[in-house]
C-alpha cells in the first residue's frame, strides 16, 4: 500500500507532485466532521461524503489539515476552506480528546459551515450498546454474582463514562441499580480524598449502607447526616464512600462543595428533576469528575425532566435550560430528537428484556430506619403499653409497635383485640402522613406504574390501603382494590378481575390473612409486603398470589421493614423458621424467644 503521510494537504500541490498510482479527481465533494470514539477519547476528524447508488459514503481525511480524502486509489478534493472550517469550528477544542457535552453541541446545531454527524456506534442506544458487550466481566472485590445483564450494564458504564463523565442508570424497579453501582466504583475503587458521594432519600440510607457492607466490605463507608455529620470538609475525606440524604447535601452544601468528589451519584433523582428546586439548585454546584443520578422514571412531568437529569450528568449536554425549553417543546417530535443525543448515556432495560437472565422470582429486604421522632413515639408506646399491661403486656406491646411501624396513625379500635387487623386511623398532626415506609413503599408504587406494571400489597392492617391512596392523591387513573377478612367470599374474584381488566396502574391491597387459596392474581408483576409477619408460611403464600402458574414474567417482591424494631425480629425469625420448617416439624407463629428479643430490641437516634 502507498505510504500518503507525505503527501501535501491542498489540492492545488497535489497537482503539482501528482502520486504515482493515484487519480485526481476534479469533482469537490461535501465536507463532513466526523465524531467518533477511539479508546477512551471522543475524536472529530475531517471527511468528505459522496453519494453513490443511493448511499452515503464517508471517506476520512489523512488529517485534519487536508483538504483531501482517499477513496480506494481516487484522491477526491474537498472545498478548499475545509481545514480552516473545521478549525474555526472546533474553537480550540483538541480534536483528538474532545468533551462528550461538545460533541454533541456540535450535533446539535445545524447552522454551521460543515455539516456534524457521528459515527455508526458513537449514538448508539446505551440499552443496545450493553447487549452486544461479553457478560464475562469479573470487578475484583465483589462479593456477589453479577447476572449477565448486569455484568453488561457495569461494563457499558464504565466504559461510557470514561468517554463522558456523566451518564443516566435508568434500569426498572427490581434489575440491581445499587448492586450494578457498587459494582462500578469497585472498578477504581475511591480514594479518600477523593471519596464518592452517594445522595438519596432517608429511607434508602440503610439499604445502602447494608448492601455495601454485603457486596463491597473492602470500601470504608461513611453515613453523613443528625450528629454524625462532619463539621468541615476534611472531615468527609478520611472514606472511600459518604452517604447523605438530599435534605443534608441541602444544608451542608458549603461543605459538600469544598473539593472535587471522584463521583456524585443520585439514588432517586427524581428528586433533582425541578431545575428550580433547592435540591437541583445546590447539587449542581458540587465539583466532580463523574456523575451518575439513578431512577427507574426519568421522564414523569416532561422533556425539562431529561434535560434537568442530563444537565446534573454531562453539564451543558443539551444547552441551557432556556434554549432548551425553546428549542424542545413538549412533543413527540422534540423526544425524539433529544433521545438522539442522550438514548446513549442511559442505561434503560425493562424486566421485560432481560427475563431470560432472571429467576422466576425476585426478592428484596428493604431495610428502613424511623427517624427520631417516630423512634421516641416507637420506646414511648412500648413503655406505656408494659406499663397498663403487667401480665399480658408482652404479647399487647408487639402488636403496639407493630402499628407503629406500620403507621404511627393506626390505633386499635378495641381493647380486646389482640390482631389489629381492624385497627382505626387516627389523624395525629404530631407525625406525618410519610413516614418512611410509606415513602418507599409510594416510590416503589409510581415507579411500577410507570413501568406499566401492576402491583399487590400485603398489609396485616386494612386501613393501610386507605393512607397509600391519600398519599397518591393528584395521581391520576389509578385502579385501587382491597381484599380482607370482612370481604365476601363471592366478592373476592370480581375484585381481582376488575384488577386484572383495568387498562392502566392498578394496585390490589391485600390482608394476608385473606389471600388464602384460590386467589390467582397474575396480573400482578409486583408485590411488596408492606408489614412483616411471624409466619413465613403466610408470608410465601401470600406471595404465591402473583407467583403461581399462569405468570409469564418475573415476580419482584419487596419486604420492607424497620432496623431495630420489632419488624427486623420478625424478618429474622421468619427466615430462620422457613429454613426449619417442614411437614413433620411445625414450626409456631412466635415464641418466647421472639416476644423478648422483639421487646428488647431499640431504635437508634439518627
Amino acid at each position: 500500500m502507498t505510504d500518503i503521510s507525505g503527501l501535501p494537504e491542498t489540492v492545488e500541490e497535489l497537482r503539482v507532485r501528482p502520486p504515482e498510482g493515484f487519480t485526481l479527481s476534479e469533482r469537490v465533494i461535501s465536507p463532513v466532521i466526523l465524531i467518533d470514539k477511539i479508546g477512551r477519547n471522543i475524536v472529530a476528524r475531517l471527511a468528505g461524503v459522496r453519494v453513490q447508488g443511493g448511499n452515503r459514503i464517508i471517506h476520512l481525511a489523512p488529517g485534519n489539515g487536508h483538504a483531501w480524502v482517499l477513496d480506494g486509489t481516487t484522491i477526491r478534493p474537498l472545498p478548499r476552506d475545509a481545514a480552516r472550517l473545521f478549525a474555526e469550528m472546533l474553537n480550540g477544542l483538541d480534536p483528538d480528546n474532545m468533551p462528550y457535552s461538545e460533541a454533541i453541541r456540535l450535533m446539535r446545531n445545524t447552522d454551521t459551515a460543515i455539516g456534524v454527524e457521528p459515527s455508526e456506534s458513537f449514538l448508539k442506544a446505551g440499552r443496545v450498546a450493553a447487549e452486544n458487550l461479553d457478560d464475562n466481566f469479573a470487578v475484583p472485590g465483589l462479593t456477589a454474582v453479577l447476572f449477565p445483564y448486569q455484568a453488561r450494564g457495569v461494563r457499558w458504564m464504565w466504559e461510557t463514562i470514561c468517554h463522558t463523565g456523566g451518564l443516566i442508570l435508568a434500569d426498572e424497579m427490581g434489575l440491581g441499580k445499587t448492586l450494578q453501582i457498587i459494582a462500578l466504583l469497585l472498578i477504581e475503587p475511591p480514594q479518600t480524598e477523593a471519596p464518592a458521594l452517594i445522595v438519596c432519600p432517608t429511607s434508602l440510607i440503610a439499604n445502602w449502607v447494608r448492601e455495601f457492607a454485603r457486596f463491597a466490605a473492602g470500601i470504608s463507608v461513611k453515613v453523613h447526616r443528625g450528629p454524625d455529620r462532619a463539621g468541615v470538609y476534611r472531615g468527609l475525606q478520611k472514606t472511600s464512600v459518604v452517604i447523605t440524604t438530599y435534605d443534608t447535601m441541602v444544608n451542608d452544601i458549603s461543605i459538600f462543595s469544598s473539593f472535587e468528589w471522584s463521583w456524585v451519584i443520585c439514588d432517586e433523582a427524581q428528586a433533582i428533576k425541578n431545575p428550580d428546586s433547592n435540591r437541583r439548585q445546590a447539587i449542581v454546584t458540587i465539583p466532580r469528575r463523574r456523575a451518575i443520578p439513578m431512577t427507574g422514571t426519568p421522564v414523569e412531568n416532561g422533556l425539562l425532566d431529561l434535560w434537568s437529569l442530563a444537565d446534573f450528568a454531562i453539564p451543558g449536554l443539551l444547552g441551557s435550560r432556556h434554549d432548551f425549553e425553546v428549542a424542545y417543546p413538549d412533543n413527540i417530535d422534540s423526544a425524539q430528537a433529544i433521545g438522539r443525543f442522550t438514548d446513549p448515556l442511559i442505561l434503560r432495560r425493562r424486566v421485560a428484556d432481560v427475563a431470560s437472565d432472571l429467576p422466576e422470582r425476585i426478592n428484596i429486604d428493604v431495610p428502613l430506619e424511623l427517624d427520631d421522632l417516630l423512634a421516641e413515639h416507637y420506646l414511648q408506646v412500648r413503655k406505656q403499653t408494659l406499663a397498663k399491661y403487667p401480665v399480658a403486656g408482652a404479647l399487647v406491646a408487639t402488636l403496639q409497635l407493630q402499628l407503629v411501624c406500620a403507621h404511627p396513625w393506626l390505633r386499635r379500635a378495641d381493647e380486646n383485640d389482640t390482631h389489629g387487623e381492624d385497627a382505626e386511623i387516627v389523624r395525629a398532626r404530631a407525625y406525618p402522613l410519610m413516614t418512611q415506609k410509606m415513602e418507599r413503599a409510594t416510590d416503589l408504587i409510581r415507579e411500577a406504574f410507570f413501568n406499566g406494571r401492576k402491583v399487590i400489597v400485603f398489609s396485616l392492617f386494612n386501613r393501610i390501603g386507605d393512607l397509600l391512596i391519600d398519599a397518591f392523591s393528584g395521581f391520576r387513573d389509578v385502579h385501587w382494590g382491597a381484599i380482607n377478612g370482612s370481604t365476601p367470599q363471592d366478592r373476592r374474584q370480581p375484585i381481582i378481575d376488575a384488577f386484572a381488566a383495568h387498562d392502566g396502574p392498578a394496585c390490589l391491597v391485600l390482608n394476608p390473612k385473606a389471600a388464602g387459596a384460590g386467589l390467582n392474581i397474575t396480573a400482578a408483576t409486583v408485590v411488596i409486603h408492606f408489614t412483616p409477619v411471624w409466619n413465613p408460611a403466610l408470608e410465601a403464600q401470600a406471595s404465591a398470589r402473583a407467583h403461581r402458574r399462569g405468570q409469564t414474567q418475573p415476580v419482584t417482591v419487596y419486604r420492607l421493614f424497620y432496623k431495630d424494631t420489632v419488624e427486623e425480629v420478625m424478618i429474622d425469625r421468619s427466615l430462620w423458621k422457613s429454613e426449619l420448617a417442614n411437614e413433620s416439624v411445625p414450626i409456631s407463629s412466635r415464641d418466647a424467644t421472639d416476644l423478648r428479643r422483639a421487646l428488647e430490641i431499640a431504635p437508634r437516634k439518627i
